[in-house]
């Protein structure tokens, strides 16, 4: 008989929290032992329980995941984090999986689907839908994960960290002492040196390259 799996869940609305942890515990191989509504209330039950699986948004109102995850990998290293977005952004998967994360799956998914991808974890494997190799996904080199990172200046890697933090522009705007204005032309430079052209794109190429960097000195 295999393992219970402890699970927690984290998002913004608890009637659909509620709803994935019925169709979660149904077969009884998967127990939620946490619902949370934050990224800070995530990191501690993360810490005290070590879950085998974290099911999380993308976004939560204190800015995308890809600003908390690394940490909370490092944090409980055996567990599997599973992101969910509203749409199949298979161009997610490769900076998510550099963050540390176990799997993708667009919240549009059947509750048939989700139990498929927990069970190729519980296996060992990871899944994603066939659909994306159609298109030609293809694992990102990390050559080119990391060109133009280096060429950021001091000001726009600092509204990059701002950025990928959560904060708003308005505020790094006061914080830098520059013009709301600036900020956009300060982010039109960056994009171009990073070789992006929306601002979750530039998230995740800086949250890989800063995750390089914690490990190279950590």
């Amino acid at each position: 008989m295999m393992k219970v799996w402890q699970v927690v869940l984290v998002g913004c609305h608890p009637t659909s929290m509620l709803g994935t942890k019925l169709i979660l515990e149904e077969g009884g191989e998967l127990s939620v032992v946490g619902m949370c509504s934050s990224w800070g209330e995530c990191s501690v039950i993360v810490q005290e329980k070590h879950p085998e699986l974290i099911l999380m948004d993308y976004l939560m109102p204190e800015g995308e995941v890809v600003g908390v995850l690394l940490d909370m990998k490092k944090s409980s290293p055996t567990s599997h984090f599973v992101v969910m977005t509203d749409d199949d952004a298979m161009e997610l998967l490769q900076p998510l999986m550099e963050l540390g994360a176990s799997g993708l799956l667009s919240k549009g998914a059947s509750p048939r689907q989700l139990l498929q991808l927990i069970l190729g974890l519980r296996e060992g494997f990871l899944s994603m839908p066939l659909e994306w190799m159609n298109k030609g996904f293809l694992p990102v080199k990390s050559s080119d994960v990391y060109d133009g990172l280096l060429q950021l200046t001091p000001t726009e890697t600092f509204i990059m960290e701002r950025i990928v933090q959560g904060v708003t522009y308005d505020k790094i705007a006061l914080e830098i002492e520059v013009s709301r204005r600036s900020i956009d032309n300060y982010l039109r430079k960056i994009y171009v040196k990073l070789n992006v052209s929306t601002r979750a794109q530039a998230i995740e190429k800086f949250a890989l390259f800063s995750r390089q960097n914690k490990q190279m000195y950590a």
